[in-house]
């Protein structure tokens, strides 16, 4: 019997079909990209399609967003319910208490060059974290959910350690008096904002959140599959999400805007861009046909932002990028594209917005880590052959 897991074959460019089995005969179904592809179960998230929202564990984003703190959606996604009060003070507590990195990630930092990406740095802390981890092996429910929580307190001093160092400014120790959003902003920023900014700040986390099995989330799971721990995931989906086709996309909205210059220049910038068919970063789904579900919680707290910094400029260039892509091509903009100008106005540099998605997407890569836990099966899809025929390694090259 042949390897279930060898691949099938499919015709040679400018080549007869290779022999095959006679059950496999006909001419395989190739999903590129997965596109269409259910692989499993997941009771994590989902977007309805009937009325266009994600859901977490059965409640609509926007109205998580609305109502509660980025610590009540991370227990929700972890455990499945909004915890109690008394539960979430103890979680709370717990994530106060495990928010400072250890000496050694901090000189792991210290010694990457600034040139380096800062999700560079995330990677490389993760695994840092990890290897500091005596039951990092140890794949038990209790266990993998101590290192998620373990993991979601780290996040934010390695994102602010990362920034304050490339601008020269000592790093920030974080403090216990402070909640999970108001700390990051303060260990990054060294000032405490105004509410409306830790408002705008917190609603952006919780869209980040979780978002089913988009790539770097799937790379979680895969890498799940074969029985590597929890840290091994994380760095694999944080490689998976530096991709500007994914995470990096809030960067690149801000670098549209650099090139654009001024609201004026937006029409021929459009123009110039759609006719050489270069993407305009931002825009367009794989799986929302609507529209990004999220982009309206994050529009609004974009608009608070940008009318609180006093830039006008940027939300008429936001404004008019919007109109002229739906008019020209009917995409409709996702959720980076108004969460890259809320971060830049806040004070983050362009490079460290991918790294805050980190911060936030490590709540919903660990709640899959653990559902892929508790009823794996190794992920290991079939590829079609379409290379060369079976061939013999010329003379001249034989030993």
């Amino acid at each position: 019997m042949s390897d279930p897991h060898e691949s099938v074959s499919a015709p040679a460019p400018g080549g007869p079909l290779h022999p095959v089995p006679s059950a496999e005969a006909s001419a395989p179904v190739i999903h590129k990209g997965l596109v269409g592809v259910a692989v499993d179960y997941t009771a994590i998230s989902m977007v309805n399609s009937d009325t266009n929202s994600l859901l977490y564990r059965g409640y609509p984003v926007q109205e998580l967003a609305a109502n509660c703190s980025v610590e009540q959606v991370a227990l929700l996604l972890w455990e499945g319910e909004l915890p109690s009060p008394d539960h979430l003070a103890d979680f709370e507590a717990l994530e106060r208490a495990g928010r400072t990195l250890a000496p050694n990630v901090r000189r792991a930092i210290d010694d990457l060059p600034l040139t380096a990406h800062p999700m560079d740095v995330c990677r490389t802390a993760v695994s840092i974290i990890g290897a500091n981890d005596p039951q990092a092996d140890d794949r038990s429910p209790a266990q993998n959910l101590r290192k998620a929580q373990h993991l979601f307190a780290q996040l934010p001093a390695i994102v602010a350690y990362d920034q304050r160092r490339r601008h020269g400014l000592a790093p920030l120790a974080p403090r216990s008096d402070l909640g999970y959003c108001e700390n990051f902003l303060y260990m990054t920023l060294g000032v405490v904002p105004e509410p409306k900014v830790i408002d705008a700040f917190r609603v952006s986390l919780i869209l980040y959140a979780e978002h089913s099995f988009n790539a770097s989330t799937f790379a979680a799971r895969v890498i799940t599959s074969t029985l590597a721990d929890i840290y091994s995931a994380v760095t694999g989906a944080i490689g998976a999400l530096k991709g500007a086709l994914h995470g990096g996309a809030n960067e690149e909205v801000m670098r549209t805007f650099g090139q654009i210059g001024t609201p004026d220049q937006v029409e021929g910038w459009l123009d110039d861009t759609l006719a050489h068919k270069r993407k305009v970063m931002g825009f367009g789904h794989r799986v929302y046909k609507h529209g990004d579900s999220r982009v309206p919680t994050m529009h609004a707290a974009m608009v608070t932002m940008l009318e609180h910094y006093a830039r006008p400029d940027l939300l008429q260039m936001y404004d008019l990028l919007e109109a002229g892509m739906l008019a020209r091509t009917g995409i409709k903009p996702n959720v980076d594209y108004p969460t890259g100008p809320a971060y830049h106005v806040m004070g983050f540099d362009t490079e460290t917005f991918t790294p805050i998605f980190v911060a936030a997407r490590v709540i919903g890569w660990t709640a899959h880590v653990r559902e892929q836990t508790a009823a794996n099966a190794l992920i290991r899809p079939l590829s079609v052959y379409n290379g060369p025929h079976q061939r013999a390694v010329p003379e001249q090259f034989t030993l």
